[in-house]
């Protein structure tokens, strides 16, 4: 299942429009907010796909039936842009466990470069269902590294993509390589990528305009 938000009118579209405008985005705690608020609207639409059980609670005048969610999650990051979007899905999945990975483009040149995994922090992954986090999904590269070095931990019985700026380039490469029954959860899918794998018209550098420039 690929859902784009964007697709239909909701206040997601407001926060798309204000962190890939010029005149907004440099505002970067506006940016990181605006990140953090779109991963909440995300995993709010996730939460209507799990499962849930019922038990009983007690109020201050009597028990109560009530639902929650059964699923154990996984909530997994690609560091250092996906920190925002990270963070917004937990808001609405506190008790998900935490998973982080660093990957990054080693460029052998202007135009080529290999993505390299440098870091992971996972709990168990073994039958949870795990939601991977990367704002800007440009060729999939990183997405399906991340994954493959998660693997190490267990295999997931779920798996959930978020992503806020996809390239269709991209999109056809992790559906293509991800389990059937992953879904994948974008914000707006964009035209295309250019000569620099930069999705076009994009919004720059996420971990830049997240975290300031990097050296």
């Amino acid at each position: 299942m690929i859902t784009e938000f964007t697709k239909t009118n909701s206040v997601l579209s407001s926060f798309m429009r204000e962190i890939r405008d010029i005149s907004i985005q440099n505002d970067s705690m506006r940016f990181r907010r605006n990140i953090e608020r779109i991963g909440e609207i995300m995993a709010y639409e996730l939460s209507k796909t799990l499962n849930f059980s019922t038990q009983q609670i007690t109020t201050p005048l009597e028990s109560k039936s009530v639902t929650t969610i059964n699923d154990e999650l996984v909530i997994a990051t690609i560091l250092r842009a996906g920190l925002p979007l990270h963070n917004g899905v937990l808001n609405y999945f506190d008790q998900a466990e935490s998973c982080f990975i660093s990957a990054y483009r080693k460029h052998e040149s202007e135009e080529e470069f290999e993505v390299e995994i440098e870091y992971l922090s996972s709990p168990s992954l073994e039958g949870k269902t795990l939601i991977l986090c990367d704002p800007m999904l440009a060729t999939g590269s990183s997405m399906i590294l991340a994954y493959k070095a998660a693997l190490k931990n267990g295999t997931p019985k779920k798996v959930h993509i978020l992503s806020v700026v996809a390239a269709p380039e991209g999109l056809k490469a992790i559906t293509e390589f991800f389990p059937e029954n992953t879904d994948f959860w974008i914000g707006e899918i964009d035209s295309h990528l250019n000569s620099k794998s930069y999705i076009v018209p994009g919004l720059g550098d996420a971990g830049d305009l997240t975290y300031g420039p990097k050296l």
